[in-house]
């Protein structure tokens, strides 16, 4: 699989999870079209969307439900891009939803792997030897007894019927690292990551993740990787994994929604 292969499927996910046209995603100038359920988009959305707004660099592209589209619209040509992503400008666009009940809720970015440097180049294999830990692949029927809070991150509790594969790094038999992969589409699986505290800062991490990829895409799977801006230690990772910074979205919910969220 190439990168672009990689970037297109990429692109073609985004597209049914926004409700447009791939190409969107290419095209210099913005788009706004209207959120709609489907049925093969990513697991874990709750559509349709309220606004969401989504950038590969070359422009936006805004899934919004109706009687938004003007508010939306206004916003993401009012201002550069990369500005739409970010305060102080994100105020411009709550000031103009909140009346309505919504509020700016998740700001993520996502990566794709590089293909050449994990298929071509053997980076997960170059890490492997440098990690002082066994690493063993997990089928799902190895998950059943790691649904805990310590490996929240690879393996998700409310949704154990998406984790389809993972990577384990193993201090004799005591597991101490885990990277899982969640099928949370057809064509692309999402990788989360976890390391016990007592054991970071060794390369398990970019270890994990960067081998779990291969393994995915040795089955013609895209894996994405995905974290909050503010989160320098999983931005790190990716990058050291063999990951580059892909596409970028900030999505709208309910505050009444928000509010519940802190409340936890």
């Amino acid at each position: 699989m190439t990168n672009r292969q990689v970037l297109e499927i990429a692109m073609k996910q985004s597209a049914i999870d926004s409700c447009c046209n791939w190409q969107d995603f290419n095209c210099q100038e913005n788009k706004v079209v209207i959120s709609r359920q489907d049925k093969d988009a990513r697991k874990y959305l709750k559509l349709p969307f309220i606004c969401d707004l989504t950038s590969y660099g070359t422009n936006i592209v805004a899934s919004v439900s109706e009687g938004l589209e003007g508010i939306v619209k206004d916003y993401i040509n009012r201002f550069p891009i990369e500005h739409c992503f970010e305060t102080p400008n994100l105020h411009y666009l709550m000031e103009r939803i909140r009346p309505s009940g919504y509020d700016v809720c998740f700001m993520a970015e996502y990566f794709l792997p590089d293909a050449d440097r994990l298929l071509k180049d053997g980076l997960a294999w170059k890490l492997h030897d440098q990690c002082p830990y066994e690493i063993r692949i997990i089928e799902p029927d190895g998950f059943k007894e790691l649904y805990t809070e310590q490996w929240g991150n690879a393996l998700c509790k409310e949704r154990k019927e998406l984790d389809i594969l993972g990577a384990g790094a193993y201090d004799g038999e005591t597991l101490v690292g885990l990277a899982g992969a969640s099928a949370d589409c057809k064509n692309m699986w999402q990788i989360g990551i976890d390391v016990l505290p007592g054991y970071r800062r060794q390369k398990i991490a970019s270890t994990l993740t960067s081998r779990l990829a291969v393994e995915i895409l040795n089955r013609d799977i895209v894996p994405f990787y995905c974290c909050a801006w503010s989160n320098i230690g999983s931005a790190r990772n990716a990058a050291a994994s063999g990951f580059r910074q892909a596409w970028v979205q900030v999505t709208v919910k309910e505050i009444e929604e928000i509010t519940e969220m802190n409340r936890a």
